[in-house]
């Protein structure tokens, strides 16, 4: 294979990017740009001790937010789950699983059928519900699964959260974030009042007990950061902070790193840290607020470079709940009660979400028969997506500069709000500025997430739809196109 030597070039500085940034070991390297008791039947049912009544049933909902084999992570996050809550008890009735189903017999998949969460993990993808995959893995469908509405599914098994007064709701998701919003494999991505709205219909019609929600995303914590309200019964704990990005782990060039034979990231630091604990532990002896400090300390990766502030939200009080409420327990780990200083190895490093796909892009190039049409295919994936970063980053920071000044934009675009306040005040805002700049400027896409701040920030200061509009028009000429475009992946808003 010939490669130009604009593309070597390309190639070569990109690999430079970041001084401290994250190295691959070995000669070929890549500096990554972002960076910077109760007593159970079996079954679903169980006796709370505390007041003798029934607990009800034991309910689950799993999303994967994403699709491509790059972002294998996500759905091997949600296989991992699933295969937890089935020893812990939980019947598949009461599992729904939503996810894209594109990486078990993905051609870039070394074990074809197989998915696995670790390194040395057993393969998680057999017994998986195939409730809600491909287009039917949307924001539509995962509210009707919430809140029990069968009429309003498009597509899947039909599935819902079917629950009842006395029930416990267990939901995960992972994916990509961005401030006030988490991905989706399909268009429009989910807004986070949306979500609490839907939250807040599901305690209103009174058909749970309690609900507890983990969340994997960057900048999670925006979903729920002044915008869950306690007395819903709901704890939410999220991968990080409202300003911060979440991390992949068990990536090539890390230790550990996966098999030789994947190119891709395994799983997120936050969701295998939740998930290895309870793997291991008799979950009616560990409580919620004793995972999220071990969670927590894992995550944060010893307050590295490498980690995220793994948060908590709604009603606190939950927390005391034994997670075997949620997840039931395998009967194998009756004997290993859990003890405080029970922390799993740390890993040495971690990859920021937003650049999994050029870690995939990058080790795939790298590993490629010289002059192979693989060899020249990732190249071409690379440079596309880096070409769709460049652009996006750039018809943002000129946007601002339009609407605000040269001097005035820079600030305005990067304003964090205090703690305990919402993204933005006016949500319709927010989206109608997102789908007003996208349709001048492309898609903001699972990278662009990030940028959700700074059209909040533009709502805040009382932009209207024409004034985007016109600065959007101005910014961006054309519509780039390639795999990352709107006109490719669709709006996000």
């Amino acid at each position: 294979m010939t490669i130009f030597p604009a593309a070597v070039a390309a190639l070569l500085a990109l690999s430079t990017l970041v001084a401290g940034g994250r190295h691959f070991a070995g000669d070929n390297g890549l500096l990554l740009p972002s960076e910077a008791s109760r007593f159970f039947r079996p079954g679903g049912a169980a006796d709370d001790d505390t007041g003798g009544e029934s607990a009800g049933t034991r309910w689950a909902v799993l999303i994967a937010g994403s699709n491509g084999y790059w972002n294998y992570r996500h759905q091997a996050d949600i296989c991992h789950a699933y295969q937890l809550l089935k020893k812990g008890g939980l019947k598949d009735e009461n599992i729904i699983v939503l996810m894209y189903d594109d990486i078990s017999f993905n051609e870039e998949n070394p074990r074809p059928g197989i998915i696995i969460n670790s390194p040395h993990g057993e393969d998680v993808y057999e017994g998986v519900p195939k409730d809600y995959t491909g287009e039917d893995v949307t924001v539509d469908n995962f509210f009707a699964v919430i809140l029990g509405n069968k009429t309003a599914l498009s597509g899947g098994s039909g599935k819902v959260l079917d629950s009842g007064p006395n029930d416990h709701i267990f939901i995960y998701y992972s994916d990509h974030g961005g401030p006030g919003v988490l991905g989706m494999p399909t268009s429009p991505y989910l807004y986070a009042n949306d979500l609490i709205e839907v939250l807040k219909k599901k305690h209103a019609s009174g058909t749970y007990n309690s609900l507890v929600f983990y969340l994997e995303a960057c900048e999670s914590g925006s979903i729920f950061e002044g915008l869950l309200p306690e007395g819903l019964n709901i704890y939410a704990t999220t991968a990080a902070n409202a300003e911060e990005s979440s991390w992949g782990t068990y990536c090539p060039g890390e230790d550990p790193s996966p098999p030789p034979e994947y190119e891709t990231c395994l799983g997120d630091l936050y969701s295998v840290a939740w998930m290895e604990d309870s793997d291991v532990h008799n979950l009616r002896t560990e409580t919620l607020r004793q995972q999220y400090e071990l969670v927590k300390k894992r995550t944060a990766n010893d307050n590295s470079v490498y980690g995220s502030h793994v948060m908590q939200y709604g009603d606190l009080s939950l927390n005391k709940e034994d997670l075997v409420l949620y997840m039931g327990t395998n009967p194998a780990n009756d004997n290993y009660t859990f003890v405080d200083n029970n922390s799993l190895r740390l890993p040495s490093k971690a990859v920021n979400q937003r650049d999994a796909d050029l870690v995939h892009f990058w080790d795939k190039f790298r590993k490629a028969p010289e002059g192979s049409p693989r060899k020249a295919e990732a190249q071409k994936q690379f440079l596309e997506a880096m070409s769709h970063r460049t652009h996006i980053d750039h018809a943002i920071k000129l946007v601002g500069r339009l609407l605000f000044g040269m001097e005035k934009g820079s600030e305005v675009l990067k304003t964090v709000r205090p703690a305990g306040q919402p993204l933005v005040d006016d949500w319709h805002c927010l989206k109608t500025l997102v789908r007003t700049f996208e349709a001048h400027c492309g898609s903001l896409s699972q990278y662009g997430m990030k940028h959700m701040r700074s059209i909040a920030n533009i709502c805040n200061a009382g932009i209207e739809k024409e004034q985007m509009a016109e600065a959007s028009a101005q910014a961006c000429v054309t519509i780039p196109p390639g795999p990352w475009s709107s006109l490719d992946k669709g709006f996000s808003a």
